[in-house]
């Protein structure tokens, strides 16, 4: 929703750069102004459409059925584009927690589906700054469970305790718990 209203905003701040460039007569400055102002329009009215889109769309961020765990493409990329990771190549999955609490930021929990069971290892094992590695996309290491990290967010449908009942409903499937060590 904030992302639609800061799009909207620069959108008409766009448009009042033509208006300017276009009441302020003939000249190179105005011609500048006009010509940024259309920039901003195209970017920030593509902007404004993509966030407008993915907000009606309201796609799942993580689909759990008996087949697997699926990753649903983001809006406006077809449902084809999907990505899954079968029950057969899930070798655990772990909760993990990134960030300082009692810090402006806080904390942020994800949960990883971890496709080897060398990343279960290392997520049943690894102290913390190699844990965090799980939810990083530039170490090569654990850049193989980075498709399959979701950060858990407050607006969710379901807990991540309801989403681990239900993936191991669907398949059993080891747990790693290491939000709290």
């Amino acid at each position: 929703m904030w992302q639609l209203v800061a799009f909207v905003i620069l959108f008409l701040a766009a448009g009042v750069f033509i208006a300017g460039g276009v009441m302020r007569g003939k000249g190179a400055g105005s011609l500048v102004f006009v010509v940024l102002g259309g920039s901003g329009v195209l970017l920030f009215g593509a902007g404004m459409l993509m966030s407008a889109g993915a907000m009606l769309a309201r796609r799942p961020v993580l689909e759990i059925d008996s087949e697997g765990v699926r990753r649903p493409a983001r809006w406006p990329m077809p449902r084809r584009a999907d990505r899954g990771l079968p029950w057969s190549r899930t070798a655990a999955l772990t909760a993990v927690r990134r960030g300082v609490a009692g810090t402006r930021g806080g904390v942020q929990d994800y949960l990883v589906f971890l496709p080897t069971p060398e990343l279960a290892e290392l997520a049943r094992t690894a102290e913390r700054p190699h844990l965090v590695a799980l939810t990083l996309q530039d170490v090569p290491a654990t850049r193989e469970a980075v498709p399959w990290c979701f950060p858990v967010e407050p607006g969710w449908d379901a807990t991540l305790p309801e989403i681990v009942r239900q993936a191991r409903r669907r398949h059993r499937v080891t747990v790693i718990d290491r939000r709290t060590k």
